[in-house]
């Protein structure tokens, strides 16, 4: 089971709501640049974002399956992003976990991406979900579909970016695209999967208390 080989250190936690995605790629910015120039400590960020559909370094045209006019006229907002992979979509009642955290002693990628999935697995199994993953691909996944996303950036070794778990998102907006550009497989959430809504506060505190675990670092607000 991966975790972090690092010593425990101090990571802030920053819980600002619902914030426009452009917002949140600026906010990143700034504490990734902070974190380089030693001004700013490592900082986990958990929110959610309006309707919006972003494409990765990896994007595929074809993924997107309507226009991005016809999105916009519906208030689903359409984004570039710095991360990798291809298309997804954010939107209120999904957790967005950006941890924006200093690697360079590890210098270890495909950890890094391991860590966000047992991030995501040890949250969702609290509820009751058995979660995993699929050989070749990123995120979490039950069954056939997938429950969780990643896709990061790394810049000097800081990241930004990071995970996206359904938790209580209208699902009919993955309908507009083809997920990370994965066709043979579908999306699902952990209201579909429970039968219920679950609250939002519950999954980050269920989040911190493993990312202080996986990622060896002590969260204070």
């Amino acid at each position: 089971m991966p975790i972090a080989p690092s010593l425990t250190r101090i990571c802030g936690l920053l819980l600002p709501g619902i914030v426009p995605y452009k917002d949140a790629v600026v906010l990143q910015e700034s504490y990734v640049k902070n974190i380089v120039a030693g001004r700013e400590r490592e900082t986990f960020i958990l929110l959610e974002h309006p309707h919006v559909i972003t494409f990765g370094r990896g994007f595929h045209p074809e993924n997107l399956l309507v226009s991005p006019d016809w999105l916009e006229a519906n208030g689903v907002a359409v984004e570039e992003s710095g991360r990798g992979g291809d298309i997804t979509y954010h939107g209120p009642g999904q957790v967005v976990g950006y941890p924006i955290l200093n690697l360079s002693g590890q210098s270890d990628l495909h950890l890094y991406l391991r860590n966000l999935e047992e991030l995501m697995i040890r949250c969702v199994r609290d509820f009751g979900i058995e979660a995993g993953r699929k050989p070749g691909m990123t995120g979490i996944w039950v069954q056939d579909e997938k429950l969780g996303a990643i896709g990061v950036r790394v810049a000097r070794w800081v990241t930004s970016h990071g995970f996206a778990l359904n938790v209580n998102p209208d699902l009919k907006y993955f309908d507009y695209i083809i997920p990370c550009g994965i066709r043979q497989h579908g999306v699902t959430s952990m209201k579909k999967l429970l039968d219920r809504d679950i609250p939002v506060d519950e999954i980050h505190t269920c989040l911190v208390r493993h990312f202080e675990a996986i990622f060896q670092r002590k969260v204070i607000a």
